[in-house]
């Protein structure tokens, strides 16, 4: 399938890919930094500086792979933050869709609902007995007095 431009699609990623080899080589540690977000390179900054677009980086797999590897060098040589335990498992294996994930929310929702109306509750109760405790010394006194009331 040709692209606007006449080119297919295996050539337009190649020249991405070419493109950011340039872009890579014309850059220093100091300009690395200087599009950092989050601990890694922000890509839409990438992708406009390196003159493709935004989905070339995650689409293109040679592209992804010298991203990737770029990212990691960096980190080696500490101009990028190192990555945590958590984001390393994120990285290497894709979180597998899980369709109970919506039940299990509402039932913690609901779980979380009730437990603060039991909590309420019981605090009503515990001031019921109390009212009940002091009418109930209320009513033997007066009973006791000889006045019953009606």
């Amino acid at each position: 399938m040709a692209t606007a431009k006449g080119i297919n699609g295996q050539q337009a990623a190649q020249q991405n890919l070419d493109k950011f080899r340039v872009w890579v080589a014309t850059q220093s540690d100091e300009d690395f930094k200087q599009i950092t977000r989050d601990g890694n390179l922000n890509r839409s900054q990438l992708a406009m500086e390196v003159g493709c677009g935004k989905s070339a980086l995650t689409q293109n797999p040679n592209l992804k792979r010298e991203l990737k590897a770029l990212e990691d060098d960096l980190r080696k040589r500490n101009i990028l933050p190192q990555l945590k335990d958590s984001d390393k498992k994120i990285d290497n294996k894709a979180k597998e869709y899980d369709s109970s994930d919506s039940p299990k929310r509402l039932n913690s929702k609901r779980l979380s609902l009730l437990e603060a109306e039991n909590i309420e509750l019981k605090s009503v109760i515990k001031g019921l007995k109390n009212q009940l405790e002091r009418y109930g010394e209320l009513t033997k006194t007066i009973s006791e007095m000889g006045f019953m009331p009606r």
